[in-house]
């Protein structure tokens, strides 16, 4: 059986409710001309989507599939549900063909060391959400929000990496290297 995602439209409109925040927030309205060179949050907004259109696009759109997939610990197969390292194992996987660690802390040992200044879409992030380093793990999607699994009870979601309890915790960025398109 596939995995319950949402349908493409339905996709659309997520991206486009978060791209449309980025632009609210940037004090850019809908129908605003926009500027040649964008400058302050319209250049990180228009850096990101950029980005989508290049390296993280795959990674992106086969995240956003998942969303709305039921938190399952332990599982990194969509139709049973996910955990969130079986979420990140899950999408490298589809979009890249790449094989992950199974758990957070041993994901958190592969790539490279991200500076949160530097972050770009398709990074993964990590937090100390269980009194351990490295216990949790999302994707970074750009404009400061990440896509993950949360946890019992919950689905996978979209957030803001600037809410408070997610600040607090904060371990670190790794990028994980494109594979080689030959």
């Amino acid at each position: 059986m596939p995995p319950r995602s949402f349908p493409s439209s339905l996709r659309r409109l997520v991206i486009a409710g978060v791209l449309g925040a980025s632009m609210l927030a940037s004090g850019t309205a809908i129908g605003d001309e926009l500027p040649a060179e964008p400058t302050g949050r319209l250049a990180r907004l228009h850096g990101f989507t950029s980005e989508l259109g290049s390296r993280a696009a795959v990674l992106a759109q086969q995240a956003i599939d998942m969303l709305g997939i039921r938190y399952q610990y332990g599982s990194n197969q969509p139709e049973r549900g996910l955990d969130c390292s079986g979420l990140v194992q899950y999408v490298f996987k589809e979009a890249w063909g790449k094989e992950l660690p199974r758990t957070s802390a041993e994901i958190s040992r592969v790539g490279e060391r991200v500076a949160p200044d530097d972050l770009q879409p398709g990074d993964l992030v990590f937090y100390n959400t269980l009194r351990r380093g490295f216990s949790h793990v999302g994707i970074y999607l750009g404009d400061d929000k990440f896509i993950h699994a949360p946890s019992r009870g919950g689905r996978v979601r979209i957030e803001s990496m600037n809410i408070s309890y997610w600040k607090k915790r904060f371990n670190g960025a790794r990028r994980i290297s494109e594979p080689d398109q030959n």
